[in-house]
C-alpha cells in the first residue's frame, strides 16, 4: 500500500475540522469541578466572606469561554473561574453563601477596576526600578 504525502493546506483544513467536531465533554475533560470550588471556598474565607463583601459575578458565555463566575473581594481583589453555567453559578454562590450578580446588568465593581488599575503602576514602577538598576 502506497501511503500519499499530506500538504499543509489539507492539513490545516482537516485541523481545523477535527477541532469542530470534538465534543464538549472531550473539551472539558481536564476541568476539574471540585478543585474550583475547594479553591474559592479557601479564596473566600481568605478575603473575609459574604461579611467582608465578596461578591459574585456571572459572566456569559463568550466564543472562547463558558460562563464563569468572578469572586471580587472588598479590597478588589478577583478571581475567575469556570461557573457551569448561569445556574451552575448561582448555585456555587449558595454555596459559598455570598451574593452574586450579573455581570452584563450591573457591570463590574468599581473596587476591581480600580484594584487593577493599581496593580498595572504597581507593575511599571516596578519595570522602570530594574530599568534603572541595570
Amino acid at each position: 500500500m502506497t501511503q500519499r504525502s499530506v500538504t499543509s493546506e489539507e492539513s490545516a483544513r482537516v485541523g481545523l475540522f477535527d477541532r469542530l467536531r470534538r465534543s464538549r465533554t472531550t473539551r472539558r475533560a481536564g476541568h476539574d469541578r471540585e478543585s474550583d470550588l475547594t479553591y474559592l471556598r479557601r479564596w473566600v474565607a481568605e478575603h473575609g466572606g459574604a461579611e467582608g463583601g465578596v461578591e459574585g459575578f456571572i459572566e456569559p458565555k463568550t466564543t472562547v469561554t463558558d460562563v464563569t463566575v468572578v469572586l471580587v473581594a472588598a479590597d478588589g481583589q478577583w478571581t475567575r473561574r469556570p461557573a457551569g453555567g448561569e445556574a451552575g453559578a448561582r448555585r456555587l454562590a449558595d454555596r459559598l453563601k455570598i451574593p452574586v450578580y450579573d455581570v452584563e446588568k450591573v457591570g463590574y465593581p468599581q473596587r476591581m477596576r480600580d484594584y487593577d488599575a493599581r496593580r498595572r503602576i504597581e507593575r511599571k514602577r516596578a519595570a522602570r526600578r530594574e530599568l534603572e538598576e541595570r
